[in-house]
């Protein structure tokens, strides 16, 4: 009862809470599955809103698409008994006004819909003098100027409570995460939106249940205003996403297991400030040997074409050619002649050893 209680805030004061911790399965799959899952989560005391899908974008046809609008009402029904506010992700103006019918608290665009501006802007304009707060999720490819894109229609639809949800990105040879991070491109949403809601979603950006701690951890240290993350009675028979989720009462553990950093406002601004830019570029520096790391890779194969084919470690020309493409990119890009040449000549050094203990073995 002290959850209900607690829940019978404000939409605008929950959303102004920190962190904002939501939580919900992939999919609304039963009405049973979603009222349990809303009531275990409500006897965590952990979370503030819960999320479920009602209408599932599939990357292939055949697989689960979504309950449909029924499910809504089994929604309705779980905020009734548990008094947690829940948000749902749209994609068509249809599925804005079903969701408006039911008294949605909060809707989401997922990163299939931000992709497409004509999507964005249909949802948008079934959004016009409608006071219900959006989450915007970044779209699927890392292309900024999309996500700002749609954070600028919803705004331009007079929406007074806008978030972003950074849910990681597509990226062709990521093999660590479901969808690579790429935290850069959240950090410089942030930059340049500080006082908009930002809440990371380590559930698609991991995929896998083993790593959302550490995922979830990271957004934190990073000053991410709450976490997404998704949760069924019963993970592994889900009908989406199984991998991914985790039960109401781990969550409620791997909640507890965060380390919640507050900024230092009397050690003084500056140095909190360094802080934050010394998280970025831990991030950053991370990535950087990730792709260091796929490129040596790469190395190692075009090694073995060599062995194969008799051809000479050292290639001058190619290697000119390489460093006048960087110089030149490397112009553009800020960077000094002098720094191109000491980076690339220590990578160029790292891939011949690479070729050289595959042509020797």
């Amino acid at each position: 009862m002290e959850q209900v209680a607690e829940q019978k805030k404000t939409i605008a004061e929950i959303w102004a809470k920190r962190p904002l911790i939501i939580s919900g399965p992939c999919s609304a799959e039963t009405e049973t599955q979603v009222i349990e899952t809303a009531q275990r989560l409500a006897a965590t005391g952990k979370v503030d809103m819960m999320r479920a899908g009602i209408w599932k974008p599939r990357t292939r046809p055949g697989s689960f698409e979504g309950i449909g609008t029924k499910g809504l009402s089994w929604l309705q029904k779980a905020k009734e008994l548990t008094g947690i506010p829940w948000a749902v992700e749209v994609a068509t103006a249809k599925q804005v006004e079903d969701a408006l019918h039911f008294d949605v608290d909060v809707l989401w665009l997922g990163a299939r819909t931000t992709v497409n501006p004509f999507s964005v802007q249909e949802i948008a304009d079934a959004l016009r003098n409608v006071d219900v707060p959006v989450l915007i999720k970044n779209p699927i490819n890392p292309d900024l100027e999309l996500w700002i894109g749609a954070l600028e229609r919803v705004q331009k639809a007079g929406v007074k409570q806008i978030g972003l949800i950074h849910r990681g990105f597509s990226s062709y040879g990521n093999t660590e995460y479901r969808n690579a991070p790429m935290w850069h491109l959240a950090i410089e949403m942030k930059r340049r939106y500080p006082d908009v809601l930002m809440i990371n979603d380590p559930s698609h950006i991991a995929g896998r249940r083993d790593i959302l701690l550490d995922i979830a951890q990271k957004a934190i240290d990073l000053d991410f205003d709450g976490l997404i993350i998704e949760s069924h009675i019963d993970p592994d028979n889900a009908w989406s996403d199984a991998k991914q989720q985790i039960t109401p009462e781990r969550l409620g553990e791997l909640i507890g297991s965060i380390i919640w950093r507050k900024e230092e406002i009397s050690a003084g601004e500056q140095h909190s400030s360094m802080e934050k830019m010394r998280q970025q570029i831990n991030q950053l520096d991370d990535e950087l040997m990730q792709l260091l790391s796929q490129r040596m890779k790469v190395a190692d194969k075009i090694g073995n074409y060599k062995k194969e084919n008799n051809i000479t470690i050292l290639q001058t020309n190619r290697w000119n050619a390489i460093l006048e493409r960087a110089f030149i990119k490397g112009e553009q890009l800020g960077l000094s002649r002098e720094f191109i040449t000491r980076y690339f000549d220590a990578v160029h050094m790292e891939s011949i050893n690479h070729q050289n203990k595959v042509m020797n073995s």
